[in-house]
């Protein structure tokens, strides 16, 4: 499962340097989207991006909505009939059935809506009794998300793979330098990774060398969060 503090914060990008790592590998993986949001009928979704930057993984969208919005928004003003977490929850069931690793990514944060009943990404997580990874932003602010995201995660007794900076900037300032240290230390989960601003713009073999440099060895790369840290600790 792959969620972001936010939206816009580089979930999709995170995914597919995921699945770009476990491809390199020759794992089969599936990249499953629940909801998509913001998205036109003849437009590709972040599934396809997923899949432009990974190379070959099974792609699988459940509904799509047209508004910018949280589903549950979205699918009301569209009349058209949300995700259950618990068809959601199936769906990834079905397709771990077939591949090695199957990458669930939310919409927004974990908590957004997906339903009228409340449903929301942790309730998948919590029916498939899978490990969430974290996306935040780099800079001042992310420390609160972050840790609320934590500890939503750990009262719902959902484990928490750890944390990725999905847009680290080309000149962070103080408090991104000192984020570094301060999110794996606020929210109790070690930093993954630090994906640089622009990565999703790389062609395919640029990012997947990317991919490796700046995901951790848990998520299939060489990234030493300690040694990048250290860098900015001056």
């Amino acid at each position: 499962m792959i969620t972001g503090t936010g939206t816009e914060i580089g979930k999709t990008v995170t995914t597919a340097a995921v699945a770009a790592l476990a491809v390199a590998a020759g794992r089969a993986v599936a990249v499953l989207k629940p909801a998509q949001t913001g998205v036109r009928p003849d437009e590709p979704g972040d599934v396809d991006q997923v899949a432009a930057l990974a190379g070959p993984v099974t792609r699988r969208e459940l509904a799509r909505y047209p508004d910018p919005l949280a589903p549950e928004t979205a699918a009301r003003r569209a009349g058209l009939p949300p995700v259950r977490p618990a068809v959601a929850a199936a769906a990834a069931t079905e397709l771990a059935d077939r591949h090695d690793l199957v990458l669930v990514e939310g919409a927004g944060g974990l908590l957004v809506r997906f339903d009228e009943r409340g449903g929301t990404l942790a309730d998948v997580a919590w029916a498939l009794g899978a490990p969430v990874l974290m996306v935040a932003t780099a800079g001042l602010g992310t420390l609160n998300a972050t840790t609320l995201t934590a500890e939503a995660l750990r009262r719902r007794k959902i484990a928490c793979a750890g944390v990725v900076i999905g847009s680290w900037p080309e000149e962070p300032d103080l408090a991104s330098r000192c984020n570094l240290a301060d999110l794996p230390a606020s929210a109790g989960v070690p930093l993954l990774g630090v994906l640089p601003a622009g990565m999703g713009k790389l062609p395919p073999p640029d990012f997947l060398a990317a991919a490796r440099r700046w995901l951790a060895p848990e998520l299939g790369g060489e990234f030493d969060a300690a040694d990048f840290a250290a860098r900015f600790s001056a």
